[in-house]
């Protein structure tokens, strides 16, 4: 019971205290080292093993190349390309740019793995867009932030990336799996928009006409490109080209030519920032996952998984039930860490206490994940509240609440998938055949 308390209070703690996940984790394993086994005996060796196997890996490889795609695509401003075809196909339906916003995040979502790139990409274009088109800005604010979600779910995703390593579940399958949950979130939002500009005349102005054949060929012309990168890296995966992580290479080295030979709006010198910027973001999610495999290790050794296990059974044995507990959990975890750190800390927890009930890993890796994303847009750590309070000038609590409505359709889509794994299962078995 000691350990235990250590294990989860002494990290809870050093959260609280503000210490880097990596070094709260790190520390938090070392102590329960020493009270296990004491200094004399401490396995320094052992540890730095554990930490080096914890990054040597080709899977882990997937994250930089993804981070590293979805930064070249933004320096090359493929973003005003996405939501100018987005808008060709959706801009003249009632909600307008609305929907535009959404599909333009879907886009965005296949090359981009995370919800702070989308909202820093496309978000400032949106909210500019919205406000001249005379929506109300909360609107314009919260539907940015909250379509931002979709984000980590539309492969490809970092967090499903490091979910799968820790779990030994196939990172293609999780990739595969979190389409139609990712489709479900953005139809959602889009039939929340709607019924909201029947009733909100005010703040939405009337539909745009729909735009002529000439616009939707040039719109189409624009956005062709950048489409085909989240064709090329679900196709590839699909039917065998290539894996996850050579996906990345590929989607990176599409994302180069893109901008240097077909758009001709990335510079040398961009590109070398841009290299510079996710090689500093890698460095501290290596860090984070060397010293997770450590605390991995450790529950495992001390049996916490199975003890939780048998502690959440005397509970319920019926797993929507515990889906349900899981879901409430997981989204007060999700307001005080980064979708990252809570996927790297709770994965070696809970994967060996779902699979004694039965739940499949996999469902479970793209309902953790959505259920995580749902924390970058809530207080007091939510990532891209603070994006969109510098984009959109609204004060904090006003950005907060502006998010709030749309919870409604997110939520409703995890309700969905508690009750209909198979939603996410289902094409992973089509492309295991």
């Amino acid at each position: 019971m000691l350990t235990l308390i250590i294990f989860i209070g002494l990290l809870i703690v050093l959260f609280a205290l503000g210490i880097p996940v990596a070094f709260a984790i790190g520390l938090t394993s070392v102590v329960v080292l020493l009270v296990t086994g004491g200094f004399a005996d401490f396995p320094f060796g052992l540890l730095a093993l554990r930490m080096m196997h914890g990054v040597n890996s080709f899977s882990i490889l997937a994250v930089p190349l993804f981070m590293l795609a979805a930064n070249i695509m933004n320096a090359s401003g493929v973003t005003d390309r996405i939501f100018r075809f987005a808008n060709c196909l959706v801009g003249h339906l009632r909600g307008g740019l609305g929907h535009v916003n959404v599909l333009a995040s879907m886009v965005f979502a296949g090359m981009s793995g995370t919800a702070v790139a989308d909202a820093a990409g496309l978000g400032a274009l949106e909210i500019k867009a919205m406000k001249e088109a005379g929506y109300d800005l909360g609107f314009s604010t919260g539907i940015t932030g909250v379509s931002s979600v979709i984000g980590p779910i539309i492969p490809p995703s970092v967090g499903m990336i490091i979910y799968g390593w820790l779990s030994d579940v196939s990172i293609g399958g999780l990739f595969i799996g979190a389409i139609v949950p990712g489709i479900l979130m953005g139809v959602a939002l889009m039939i929340q928009i709607y019924f909201y500009a029947l009733r909100s005349t005010g703040k939405i102005p009337p539909p745009a006409p729909r735009v002529t054949l000439q616009e939707f060929i040039q719109g189409s012309k624009d956005g062709v490109f950048a489409l085909l990168t989240p064709i090329i890296i679900v196709g590839g995966i699909w039917g065998g080209a290539f894996t996850p992580t050579e996906a990345g290479a590929v989607a990176s080295l599409y994302a180069v030519l893109l901008g240097m030979l077909i758009y001709k709006t990335l510079h040398l010198k961009q590109l070398l920032q841009v290299i510079r910027e996710t090689t500093e973001f890698t460095g501290v999610i290596l860090l984070i996952i060397s010293f997770a495999m450590v605390y991995g290790w450790l529950l495992t050794r001390l049996q916490i998984p199975a003890k939780l296990a048998m502690l959440t059974i005397s509970i319920s044995s019926n797993p929507t039930l515990i889906l349900f507990i899981l879901l409430g959990f997981l989204t007060i975890v999700g307001c005080f860490m980064s979708v990252l750190s809570a996927i790297t800390v709770f994965t070696p927890i809970m994967v060996p206490m779902i699979k004694q009930l039965g739940i499949d890993p996999l469902f479970f890796g793209i309902f953790m994940t959505i259920t995580l994303s749902v924390g970058v847009v809530t207080p007091p750590f939510g990532n891209v509240i603070y994006v969109l309070v510098r984009i959109s000038g609204l004060p904090f609590e006003k950005v907060v609440k502006s998010f709030l409505p749309f919870f409604v359709a997110i939520y409703l889509v995890i309700i969905l998938l508690i009750f209909f794994p198979g939603l996410t299962t289902f094409l992973p078995a089509l492309w295991l055949k």
